[in-house]
């Protein structure tokens, strides 16, 4: 009869390990990402015990023994709690100029419309035979 595993193993089993060094300001990098540790791990090579699809919550290992999680770093703006957030900028009402139209009808007049080759008038010079001597510039 098969005996039943402690969910806490299984799950165990299938976590990623890896290693890290702790920077002097208590984090540590995975991912791409920033996690805050125990102050007192600072310049340690822990062990980070994670769910490769959930890197949400780590647990940081120092010497075999948990020592803890990892906290992500939340990066946001720095402003006193006594000041109110600022609301975002009301939009200006329309001024009722078509400035795209202005410029697209002042190109039209400056432009002679649409070219064609067989309105182009015929070239006299006759590129196929090399210029006479007495053309040629010393």
């Amino acid at each position: 009869m098969p005996r039943g595993v402690e969910p806490s193993l299984l799950r165990d089993a299938f976590r990623a390990a890896i290693l890290r060094r702790v920077s002097r300001t208590a984090s540590v990098s995975l991912a791409g990402q920033q996690y805050a540790v125990d102050p007192a791990l600072v310049d340690r090579r822990v062990e980070l015990r994670f769910d490769p699809d959930d890197l949400t919550h780590l647990d940081v290992y120092w010497k075999g023994r948990p020592f803890g999680g990892a906290a992500p770093y939340v990066i946001g703006r720095h402003v006193h709690r006594q000041i109110p957030p600022a609301s975002p900028p009301s939009p200006l009402p329309p001024t009722g100029v078509d400035y795209l139209g202005l410029v697209l009808t002042a190109h039209e007049e400056q432009t002679l419309g649409e070219i064609a080759f067989r309105d182009l008038p015929a070239s006299p010079i006759d590129v196929t035979e090399p210029p006479a001597e007495s053309e040629v510039q010393p």
